[in-house]
């Protein structure tokens, strides 16, 4: 099977981009879950550690989607890392 030559190039760009952009976005999730969220003026503490002695139900809306976008920020991050070893792994079987 022929081999291209600018093609080697392009893959290990792709691969080191997948993973800066997935190691940023991952901890920028993190980053996210230790901010601060309120409600109706109320300091409800972040997503991963909820204020002490707040009124549950007046926080449950803001803290559950804290959580949310916490979860979906962190889940793209790891699906990038692991598309970025994917794509280093079929490289790998490629140029072997």
């Amino acid at each position: 099977m022929p081999r291209l030559f600018g093609a080697g190039i392009v893959v290990t760009m792709v691969n080191k981009v997948l993973a800066i952009a997935g190691a940023a976005v991952l901890l920028g999730g993190v980053a996210l879950g230790f901010r601060s969220v309120s409600a109706d003026g109320t300091d409800c503490g972040s997503a991963f550690q909820p204020a002490a002695g707040i009124t549950p139900m007046a926080c449950d809306n803001a803290l559950n989607g804290a959580g949310t976008l916490v979860t979906i920020v962190i889940s793209a991050g790891v699906l990038c890392l692991i598309a970025a070893a994917a794509v280093k792994v079929v490289r790998d079987k490629v140029n072997a």
